[in-house]
């Protein structure tokens, strides 16, 4: 046996004994967060499916879930809290985009000021907005009586208390979560490249749509999943300026605790829930590769 190979073992224990304990060292600081996430996410998830598979002779059941199934409640149920999101999700896309490209082609000054505009919202509670909108919106409302006093329109306009209200609070409230992701990708969009394309011949329309906008579209991919998402567990707008006619998942969870203390109804309509945002953030991991995208294309 060679001598070089009897010093080399000493190392490579060493060099175990080191990895090994520098892993201890990581786990041991990273426990209590670890213990904080069991705590907080997945003992009351489990809980949560626990509580789905319960029936109401108090044994385990699949009538839950098979209510959801042959109900054709459920379907509108779902089907409205897609539309929403999407309608939601859409009209902040129309509203966001060129909202985010005019606050990145200003100065920087310029655009931190007009950036508080947008950041506003924040600190307002939610509530206090989705009221601040029904007062607006209502038939004696802001908009109503200065439409019919400027000769717009005959009648109050219905507004609140439907898909219309709706729309608007959620759209205020989710903006935001468009815009500022946006934003932060078109301020990293080399100007250059622009000038580029301006060179060599290009419109200002073709070069937007050819190199702006294809640069932009990280922002835009994070911005829109992170809004629809949200939407998907909205409550307070929906059901305040809704006025009961727009009923989303969320809204039946809380009827079926409030209204029927049915707590295996909502767990499975949760677990439905949580099931298929998770769905949606997988297939857009895989398709729009959001991983790169929230890790800056790294």
């Amino acid at each position: 046996m060679s001598e070089t190979s009897l010093l080399s073992r000493p190392n490579e224990k060493q060099l175990y004994r080191d990895a090994l304990w520098e892993r201890r060292t990581l786990l041991s600081l990273a426990s209590p967060a670890l213990l904080s996430i069991v705590l907080i996410i997945i003992i009351p998830v489990a809980w949560l499916f626990y509580l789905s598979f319960i029936g109401k002779d108090g044994g385990f059941s699949m009538e839950n879930y098979a209510r959801m199934v042959e109900s054709k409640t459920y379907a509108r149920i779902f089907l409205t809290t897609f539309k929403v999101s999407a309608l939601t999700t859409i009209i902040c896309i129309l509203i966001g985009y060129p909202l985010a490209y005019f606050l990145s082609q200003l100065p920087r000054k310029a655009a931190n000021i007009c950036m508080l505009t947008v950041l506003l919202p924040f600190w307002t509670s939610l509530l206090v907005r989705t009221y601040a909108w029904l007062v607006i919106l209502q038939r004696n409302g802001l908009i109503n009586n200065w439409g019919i006093k400027l000769g717009l329109w005959d009648e109050p306009l219905k507004l609140a208390y439907g898909l219309n209200g709706t729309l608007i609070g959620m759209v205020h409230i989710m903006a935001p979560f468009l815009i500022l992701p946006l934003y932060g990708t078109m301020k990293t969009i080399n100007q250059d490249y622009m000038k580029a394309s301006a060179n060599l011949g290009a419109t200002p329309i073709r070069t937007f749509w050819q190199v702006f906008f294809p640069l932009s579209l990280p922002g835009l991919s994070a911005g829109t999943l992170i809004v629809f998402v949200l939407c998907l567990g909205f409550f307070v707008t929906p059901a305040i300026l809704g006025g009961g006619k727009v009923i989303m998942v969320s809204m039946q969870i809380s009827n079926n605790i409030e209204l029927f203390f049915n707590w295996g109804a909502a767990s499975a309509l949760g677990v439905v829930l949580l099931a298929t945002t998770m769905l949606i953030l997988f297939i857009s991991s895989r398709v729009l590769k959001i991983d790169k995208i929230l890790g800056g294309g790294q």
